[in-house]
């Protein structure tokens, strides 16, 4: 099936994280139209299984593929590795399916061969092993440490992040 070129661009996250995704879309193709799903009832996805996860992003291509949009950008870390292939093979040919692993993976892939290179998410990033196996078979010699921080996207969620102009040498939450 061939879309529009006025159709929109579907993104989603498990919150509004994603808005920065939509963001950086928005600066790089200006014109474009865009609808965003921010599934709050069920965040964050990082503490879900796998099915839970497949079965949301299912649900909600389904959505934003009923209002016509030519590709779906999975915003969301862990959905994207719990659900960018299922998607792919769900959606087939009636949008493009994009996800956040694998430019980042390109980027570190390119800035970092042969260095030590930190990553934190949820759990169900972490544990998916998506980022450590992909960065692998680049064979860029990148030795990747990863570190599950359930309460990073919630904090995200919730706004809890201060801004100032002074640098700050550690955090903490009371």
């Amino acid at each position: 099936m061939k879309k529009d070129v006025s159709a929109p661009i579907g993104v989603f996250d498990s919150g509004i994280g994603g808005l920065t995704v939509a963001h950086a879309i928005r600066l790089h193709l200006p014109h474009e139209n865009m609808i965003y799903f921010g599934d709050t009832a069920h965040l964050p996805y990082g503490d879900k299984s796998e099915a839970a996860i497949q079965a949301y992003s299912i649900k909600i291509a389904d959505v934003l593929l009923r209002k016509g949009c030519k590709a779906i950008v999975i915003a969301c870390n862990s959905a994207s590795s719990a659900a960018y292939e299922l998607l792919k093979e769900y959606v087939r040919k009636d949008a493009h399916i994009l996800n956040v692993i694998d430019p980042m993976v390109a980027l570190i892939s390119r800035k970092y061969a042969g260095k030590n290179v930190g990553l934190i998410g949820t759990k169900r990033t972490i544990q998916s092993g998506i980022y450590a196996n992909k960065i692998a078979e680049g064979n860029q010699n990148i030795s990747l440490q990863s570190l599950a921080t359930p309460l990073l996207a919630p904090m995200i969620e919730e706004g809890f992040f201060q801004q100032s102009d002074k640098p700050r040498n550690h955090c903490s939450i009371s």
